[in-house]
């Protein structure tokens, strides 16, 4: 059984890895400014945050899943698409992009706790079948020390880790060591949650163990 990631996260990637399975990696074709915009201007109304990422994830994936047979002749397996955000006291936080904004976030949010949303979306593809799609979203709560200082936080961005990751930190990198508590699946944090998407994948009828290609020797 195949798998291919709709992403080129190396987070996703790395979570994958490490659970056993080598996906093909596939970047999906979708601009996720203006495919908000568009379905909040056309509903009238701003979506929380667990729709937010729901929807990219599924868009993602439909994205790969229409093409992967074009270029995986053959492919007979799952596509796998995902998106976060970290929400703190009810404002969203996506990638911050520029030092100054990384900055500025990890002033904000030291001591404080926030919640990472995930959205989670497979689709069983296979030739000459019509694809079936299974989705949900995960979160997590992250406690972050309050006594991360200023000459830390200055450190950290000057890593660049941070610029280009949602709310501006990780987990399983060098912002770790400024995150005191984890709630729920820790691996979501990371950028996906791997319990969740083992349950999709069986919703779909598949084994997650047959997805097993990369296993210790």
């Amino acid at each position: 059984m195949q798998v291919c990631l709709a992403s080129t996260s190396p987070a996703r990637l790395m979570l994958l890895n490490q659970a056993g399975i080598e996906p093909l990696a596939i970047a999906p074709a979708v601009d996720e400014e203006a495919a908000i915009a568009e379905l909040e201007e056309r509903e009238g109304r701003v979506l929380p945050p667990d729709e937010h990422v729901l929807v990219l994830a599924r868009r993602k994936a439909a994205d790969v899943a229409a093409r992967v047979l074009q270029v995986h002749p053959g492919f007979d397996g799952v596509v796998i698409g995902g998106d976060s955000m970290f929400e703190l006291d009810g404002e969203i936080y996506g990638k911050p992009y520029t030092p100054e904004a990384a900055t500025a976030r990890w002033q904000g949010m030291r001591g404080r706790t926030g919640v990472l949303h995930s959205g989670h979306a497979v689709i069983r593809v296979r030739a000459e079948t019509e694809p079936v799609e299974a989705h949900a979203t995960a979160r997590a709560s992250v406690s972050f020390a309050a006594d991360v200082s200023d000459d830390e936080i200055a450190a950290y961005v000057a890593t660049g880790e941070p610029l280009l990751v949602a709310g501006a930190f990780t987990v399983d990198s060098l912002g770790g060591a400024f995150i005191e508590r984890v709630e729920g699946d820790p691996s979501t944090v990371v950028g996906m949650s791997l319990s969740t998407v083992r349950r999709l994948v069986r919703e779909l009828g598949v084994e997650w163990t047959s997805l097993w290609n990369r296993l210790p020797s």
